[in-house]
This record gives structure tokens, sequence and C-alpha cells, in this order.
């Protein structure tokens, strides 16, 4: 703290005090009187600034307070558009009104458009169109980082589902001239561990479609109506970014055989399901939107999806053989550092009836024993012993058979 003016003594005795000595006195206290001007003036700068702070808050709690006041807007849709106004329905109660808008607002409305309506029916504002937001956080927004090069053993597989999603997108004039209507959708069937998921990610990668994933159940809801509202919403988001694929994995989750079970949980189900099938080949054209679907319960299937114009192609990804295993470890090596002693065409005969997921499995398993040991190089005892392992793993006391990974 600076000194204050009292603490400056002036010299005012007549007697002792010269003339420059009361100047000298005068100009210390000048100085002082400065420094508590720049101090006060500092107060007051910081003051303002908390003034200004209280002052934002205070306005956003009275805006805040304001609107949890009003009353609250109701959705409705527009049913009608007519010279005395425009015949709206209330959601959730159904109930219809007349109700009279500007013409600003009037040549914004259409039939089956979304607005907010307040206590008398009055039209506020115009609504987007409803989608649920869980269908639109289903596209994907980054390309999964495989490739057709990245599968092996699938090669008539990769060319029948590259003929069915990718060239209608690129060569739809072929199809014109030929004058067939292009495939609509493929169903990849087989034991797990396969390379179903795979090609999919494959066709994501490459493709320059708009790319939606969905599990089957994640289209199982507790609530009527739900499910099948949100396989409403996946094919009009689909529809928004043509072209676009639908990847439906999993799919024996909503599209088993219907039975006469009477529980509820069956027939959403079943709801669910009758929608997809009307989304897939139903009254209105799905337009430039392929579908992809895969299971693992192929015996599981309704008919009724199983059917042309739903999916065209059935392809069945089976285990591959012996020459496709070597390709698959090969594949899955090809990062790894490996000795040469490694013998790609022994693994293969030694992995008989394993899947391109055991393969990797191996891989990783024989990357491990080489971490293990605090080796750099992977040897082929590594991997003899990694099958034995995985082979035991699976509870086949060390028979290589039937090994199914998902």
């Amino acid at each position: 703290m600076t000194d204050t003016v009292d603490d400056v003594e002036l010299p005012y005795d007549d007697e002792l005090a010269s003339q420059q000595e009361k100047i000298e006195a005068l100009r210390e206290r000048l100085e002082v009187l400065e420094t508590q001007n720049e101090e006060m003036r500092d107060k007051l700068l910081d003051a303002n600034a908390e003034n200004n702070k209280h002052q934002q808050k205070l306005e956003r709690l009275t805006h805040e307070n304001k609107k949890l006041k009003q009353s609250p807007l109701f959705v409705a849709t527009v049913q009608e558009i007519t010279d005395e106004g425009v015949i709206i329905k209330q959601h959730g109660n159904n109930q219809e009104a007349l109700t009279e808008v500007t013409d600003e607002l009037r040549s914004d409305l259409e039939p089956d458009a979304r607005v907010a309506v307040n206590n008398s029916l009055s039209i506020v504002k115009g609504l987007d169109n409803e989608t649920d937001v869980r269908a639109r956080v289903m596209q994907v927004e980054h390309s999964p980082s495989v490739s057709y090069g990245d599968i092996g053993g699938l090669e008539q597989q990769m060319r029948e589902v590259r003929e069915t999603v990718e060239l209608p997108l690129t060569r739809a004039d072929a199809f014109d001239e030929v004058g067939v209507e292009p495939p609509s959708g493929v169903l990849l069937h087989g034991p797990p561990g396969t390379g179903k998921t795979m090609l999919a990610k494959a066709v994501a990668s490459e493709t320059d479609a708009t790319f939606i994933k969905m599990a089957g159940s994640e289209l199982v809801h507790k609530f009527i109506g739900e499910g099948a509202k949100l396989v409403r919403d996946l094919f009009e988001v689909a529809r928004e970014s043509e072209p676009a694929v639908i990847f439906i994995d999993e799919i024996d989750a909503i599209a088993s055989k219907r039975t006469d079970s009477k529980t509820s949980g069956d027939a959403e189900v079943q709801r669910t399901m009758m929608q997809l099938l009307s989304e897939m080949d139903g009254f209105d054209e799905r337009g430039e939107i392929r579908l992809i679907a895969a299971t693992n319960r192929f015996d599981m299937l309704d008919e009724a999806i199983l059917r042309p114009g739903r999916f065209d192609r059935l392809i069945e990804v089976p285990k591959p053989d012996r020459e496709g295993r070597e390709i698959i470890f090969e594949i899955h090596t090809r990062n790894m550092n490996i000795d040469d002693d490694v013998d790609f065409a022994e693994l293969a005969e030694m992995a008989e009836d394993a899947s391109g997921a055991d393969v990797k499995a191996v891989c990783t398993e024989a990357g491990m024993f080489a971490i293990r040991d605090d080796r750099t190089e992977v040897y082929m005892q590594d991997f003899r012993e990694a099958w034995a392992k995985v082979a035991v793993d699976d509870g086949d006391d060390g028979d290589a058979g039937n090994l199914a990974f998902a």
C-alpha cells in the first residue's frame, strides 16, 4: 500500500521552512495523489469487469427463467392445406384442428410436414423431418482399413459381391444396355469366422457410396412400433444419401421364421421384420440402395426374406480350403517378422478345417510365443505350438477339427 497524503508532512513553519522546501513537499504530495489515483482506477476497472460478468449471468438466468415460464409446444402433422386454413393432427391424442397461418408460413408448409403448435393449436414454426438419431449414427463416416487384398480364399464370393454392389453403381449403363435390373441385395451365410463381415468392410472401404452398418439385434426393441420405425428411418437416411449400401449383420435376429407364438416380444420382432420386408421390396421404389446381410444361421431365416427381389443372391461363405488357408496365413503374417523356416503350405495343411478367424488367432498366438521368449522373430515351432493351444482352448483336446471363432 502506497503512502497516503496525510503521511506527507508539509513544512509550513514560516520561521523554518524555505520556499524551496515547500515546493518539494508539494511535489511529493502530488506524486502520492497520482499513485492513489492509478490504484483507484485499477480497482474501478476490476469492479466494472466483475459487474459485466454478473450482468451477463443475470441476463442468462432471466432468459432461462422466461423460457421455463413459457407454455410448451406440441408436435403436430399437417394433414391438408385449404383456403380456410391448415388442418393439423396433434401427435399423441390424434386431435385434428383447423388453424389459420400467415402467408409466409403457408408457403413453407406441405402435407405430412411436422410443425410445432401451442396450447391454442396455432402453428408456431415448422420442424425438420423426423428421423431417429439412432439411424443417423449408423452411417459410417470413416472407411474401415480393409481392402479386398486383405481377404483370402474367397475370390468367387468377392466377385459376386462386387457384381451385386459395386457394378450397378459404377456401370449402370451396362445393365440398361442388356435390359436387366441390377441385383438389389446379397445375403452372406456360412459358419462363424469365415469372412462375411470382412467382405462388408471391404465394400465400405472400396466403394464411394454411403455405407450404413447395423446389427440385427439393434432393431429389436421393447415398445410396440419402435423397431419398425427405426427400420423406416434407416432406409430414409439411405435415400437421403443415395447411392447407399446398407449392411445388416446377424440378420437372423429379426428375420427368423414366423411362428404361432402369441407373446408380445415375438409379435414385435415380426412387426419389425414386416417393415424390413416392405422397405426391401414393397410398393415404393427402393432407389439406388443396395443391401448386404450376413448370418450364421441360414436355416432360421424366413422364406419371405430369401425370395428374389429382396436378396437376389444368396452367397455361401464356407471355410477355406487348403489353398485358401495358405493365402490367409500369408496375409496375416505379411507384417510379422517371421523366420525363413516358416512354411505356409505346411501351416495350411496343419490347420485343417480352420476358418479365417482361426488362422488369424494362430498367427497372433505365435507372435505371443515369440514375445514371451524375448525374441523378435517368429519360428515355425511357434506356429505349431500356437495351433495346438488354439485347438485345446476350443475344447477339442488337441483335435483341430470344427474350430469356430466368432
